[in-house]
């Protein structure tokens, strides 16, 4: 039998690409994980959501266990709206969907987006998860370059004027990581939010804003897009993730209601009773923005030991990066180097990175960089790993 006889034309066409998560190495056991785009170990809320689990249980017996869930979803959605107000961003419970984490929200959003012919503008470099769903759904896109000031939108408007004028298709949606982004650790800057917001309007296209690192700001909080947006043109997507824990999986969706009714649709019944419950549970049991500033304090102190680390121990020549304002990344230019040959080095030498090619659509114009990741490893790690990597790029330089 031919099973792949019994594949939509779609699905042939998705497996073309590369696997899902083929960029992500094999580490050794004892390699200090500058790749890892995970939380802090150490702030991980291991015992407040056992104590969480615990109440809900006693409270709401089996009720969290079964298909319908407990009344405890709803105050989850009650707290994202509390939390998205007190940002700025007025979400009633029509304008919201929780979504099983961010990647669940982007992959709901393109299936009622997209089809073959769509195009979507995408910036250069760009969150990999994301380009691999959309790769799933149409081989057309637009790459605008990131700049230190996140999005060139001045370049986004030419491009856009260009297709105008050539009579080509516009795109249906821009996807944009505008705060701490993956993975340049840039934020786009306020008149560039603005001009962008005036772009999709003059021609016509919707932008999805994924927001998951968007409160773990060192100085100041960025005004979302969401925020901004007075046409209903933004799709802003959330994540508890980065700042509770990745594997309870909650995101959510906030959008004009037209949008949640379509994506309700094609959710279904695929929500995480348990899972949903427990994090508002959890929610309701801690000061948030407590939180948010212990994590904040201390992924600046890990970012600074990284900076530092970096302007002391790895070569002057050919290297450069921008500085972050917050999240979770620094992006690195070795000029004249492949850092995926760079990669098998500096794994031998005890160390690891995502090299850059994997987060562009045209991976040729990714080679002269990487990503490094301060919020998994601790401060010593930090620093031995870019030791570690100096002493590789050294060799190779040299």
């Amino acid at each position: 039998m031919n099973v792949e006889s019994f594949f939509s034309k779609t699905t042939k066409e998705a497996l073309k690409n590369d696997p899902p998560g083929e960029w992500m190495p094999l580490l050794p056991d004892d390699c200090i994980r500058l790749s890892s785009g995970f939380p802090d170990p150490q702030l991980v809320p291991v015992e407040p959501i056992g104590e969480a689990v615990d109440r809900l249980l006693k409270d709401e017996r089996d009720l969290p266990l079964h298909y319908l869930g407990s009344p405890a979803m709803e105050k989850l959605k009650e707290q994202i709206q509390k939390r998205s107000i007190e940002r700025g961003m007025r979400v009633t419970e029509e304008e919201l969907l929780i979504t099983a984490g961010a990647c669940q929200a982007i992959d709901l959003i393109a299936r009622i987006l997209i089809d073959e012919e769509t195009v979507v503008a995408i910036e250069s470099p760009t969150y990999m998860e994301a380009l691999e769903v959309f790769q799933n759904y149409t081989t057309h896109f637009m790459s605008i370059p990131i700049d230190e000031g996140g999005l060139q939108t001045n370049l986004l408007e030419e491009m856009l004027a260009e297709r105008k004028k050539a009579g080509l298709s516009m795109p249906r949606f821009l996807y944009t990581i505008p705060t701490f982004h993956n993975p340049t650790g840039t934020s786009m800057k306020e008149e560039r939010r603005k001009h962008v917001l005036e772009l999709a309007e003059k021609y016509n296209f919707l932008i999805l804003e994924d927001d998951a690192y968007g409160e773990l700001h060192f100085n100041k909080q960025s005004t979302s897009l969401k925020e901004l947006d007075t046409q209903g043109r933004v799709l802003h997507v959330g994540s508890l993730s980065k700042v509770v824990a990745p594997g309870m999986r909650i995101g959510w969706i906030a959008a004009a209601p037209a949008f949640i009714t379509a994506l309700a649709w094609f959710k279904k019944d695929l929500d995480h009773p348990f899972a949903e419950a427990t994090m508002a549970s959890y929610l309701e049991s801690i000061n948030l923005e407590k939180r948010l500033e212990t994590l904040r304090a201390t992924y600046h102190a890990k970012c600074s030991v990284l900076l530092d680390a970096l302007k002391q121990y790895l070569p002057t020549k050919a290297i450069s990066w921008y500085v972050p304002e917050g999240g979770y990344f620094v992006w690195i230019k070795v000029e004249g180097v492949d850092t995926v040959d760079l990669l098998s080095d500096a794994l031998k030498e005890g160390v690891s990175y995502v090299p850059g090619k994997f987060f562009f659509l045209d991976q040729q114009e990714g080679k002269e960089y990487l990503r490094l990741s301060f919020s998994y490893a601790n401060q010593e790690e930090i620093v031995e790993g870019v030791k570690k990597l100096g002493k590789v790029m050294e060799r190779i330089l040299s």
